[in-house]
C-alpha cells in the first residue's frame, strides 16, 4: 500500500510550489523544490504512471532523456483523474476539496454524481468551494492560462477544480503543431506566466485497449512527441514541468468480480460509487464494520479494506472536512494486484481493460519531469 505524504510530495504541492515561486500569497513554500523562474507550463499527461513510463521508456526519447533527474511524486487516494486534478488546482489533498473519486454520493440529494461527465444539476462552484491556485495567481497579477480540449472549458470538472484561468480551446487533438503554437503564445503573456496543458489520449488508450497495447505506446510517443516540440518552442526562461494524474493496470477478465453476482458482497449495500479499482460502499440499513467484515470475509488478500473512519484515521485522505466525510462511502474497498469489483449500476466501466484508483505503486506512483 503507497500511501500519499500529504505536504510533501504529492500533486497537491505542485501548482502551490509554482506559486511560490510566482510571488502569490498565501504561498510561501516549494516542498517539491522546483526551479525558480517567472514562467512555467505544466503538462498533464493523463495516466502517465511512473512505473509504465520507465516499462516503455524506449517510446519516449524525449523523457528518457529527462528521466534520470526525474521525480517521483504521489497521486491522492483515490488515484483518479478527478481526485488527482482537484488536488492539482487546489494545492488541497481530497479530504479539504471534496472530489472523492470518479464518481459518488451527494449527501443532501442522495444522487451518485459522475464527477467527471457531471450530469447533474449540481453546482461546481457549491460542491468544491475552495479557491484554486489560478484564481489566487491571476489575483496576483499572473497571466494564467488553460490549453486543453474547447468542450472542457466548462465542463463540470474544470469548474470545479480547475477554474480560474484563461481557457485557450482546441478541437483536434492530433493537430501537435496548433498546440504547440497556442501553449508557447501563453507562456509568454505579461511578466510572469503560469499554464497548464492536459494531454488526455494515454489514458484513453490504457481504458479502451490496456497498457500493454500497441494503441498505449503510440499514444506515449505522441505525448512525448508533443512535449518535445513544445520544448523546442518555448522561450528558455520557462521551466516545463510534465507529470501524471495516476498509473494504471490491466484487469483480466477472469480478474473482475460483480457485485450484483455475489450475494456476500451485495448485502447490506444501499449504494455503490468509485470505480473497480476503489470502491465505495454505502450503507443505510447495517452497520458498516458489518459489511465491511463481509467483504474480508469474501476478497482476503484481494483487497485492503477499511470503513470510512478506519481509511481516514490511516490518512487516507489527507485531513477531512465534516461536509466532506459524508461523501465518502462508508466502507472503502481498494483492490490489490490486478483484480477489479465491478457493479452493473456502472455500465461505462464494464468495458475498460486498464484500470487504476487503487494504492498501489502503479496507480499512486507518478514521475515529476523538469526541463
Amino acid at each position: 500500500m503507497i500511501l500519499p505524504r500529504y505536504g510533501d510530495s504529492t500533486l497537491a504541492e505542485l501548482l502551490s510550489g509554482v506559486a511560490a515561486h510566482l510571488g502569490v500569497a498565501p504561498f510561501d513554500a516549494d516542498p517539491l523544490r522546483l526551479p525558480s523562474a517567472r514562467r512555467y507550463v505544466v503538462i498533464v499527461i493523463d495516466g502517465l504512471g511512473y512505473q509504465l513510463v520507465r516499462r516503455s521508456i524506449s517510446r519516449a526519447p524525449y523523457l528518457a532523456g529527462l528521466l534520470g533527474d526525474a521525480r517521483q511524486i504521489t497521486a491522492a487516494v483515490p488515484s483518479t483523474t478527478v481526485t488527482s486534478l482537484t488536488c492539482l488546482g487546489t494545492a488541497a489533498p481530497p479530504g479539504r476539496h471534496g472530489m472523492v473519486g470518479w464518481t459518488a454520493r451527494v449527501p443532501e440529494t442522495g444522487e451518485i454524481l459522475n464527477h467527471l461527465f457531471w450530469e447533474s444539476a449540481v453546482d461546481p462552484l457549491t460542491y468544491q468551494t475552495l479557491p484554486t491556485v489560478f484564481d489566487r495567481a491571476r489575483a496576483a497579477g499572473v497571466a494564467v492560462s488553460t490549453v486543453s480540449l474547447e468542450r472542457f472549458a466548462e465542463s463540470g470538472l474544470t469548474r470545479a477544480a480547475l477554474r480560474g484561468s484563461d481557457f485557450h480551446g482546441f478541437r483536434n487533438e492530433g493537430d501537435l503543431e496548433l498546440r504547440v503554437r497556442m501553449v508557447a503564445a501563453a507562456a509568454r503573456r505579461g511578466d510572469r506566466s503560469l499554464v497548464y496543458a492536459y494531454e488526455r489520449r494515454l489514458d484513453h488508450a490504457g481504458h479502451a485497449h490496456g497498457v500493454g497495447s500497441s494503441d498505449w505506446t503510440k499514444a506515449l510517443a505522441a505525448a512525448d512527441d508533443f512535449c518535445s516540440r513544445l520544448r523546442d518552442r518555448l522561450d528558455d526562461d520557462v521551466c516545463m514541468i510534465i507529470t501524471g494524474d495516476h498509473g494504471m493496470i490491466d484487469i483480466p477478465d477472469d480478474h473482475r468480480i460483480v457485485v450484483e453476482d455475489d450475494p456476500q458482497l451485495d448485502a447490506g449495500v444501499s449504494d455503490l460509487a468509485g470505480e473497480g479499482r476503489f470502491r465505495q460502499v454505502y450503507v443505510d440499513h447495517d452497520r458498516p464494520e458489518i459489511v465491511a467484515a463481509r467483504w474480508r470475509d469474501r476478497l482476503g488478500d484481494l483487497a485492503w479494506i477499511r470503513t470510512r473512519d478506519e481509511a481516514i484515521d490511516e490518512g487516507w485522505f489527507g485531513p477531512v472536512r465534516d461536509e466532506v466525510r459524508e461523501r465518502y462511502g462508508h466502507v472503502l474497498v481498494a483492490m490489490r494486484d490486478d483484480w477489479a469489483v465491478m457493479t452493473r449500476r456502472m455500465e461505462r466501466e464494464m468495458g475498460l481493460v486498464g484500470m487504476h484508483g487503487s494504492l498501489t505503486e502503479a496507480e499512486m506512483i507518478v514521475p515529476l519531469f523538469l526541463d
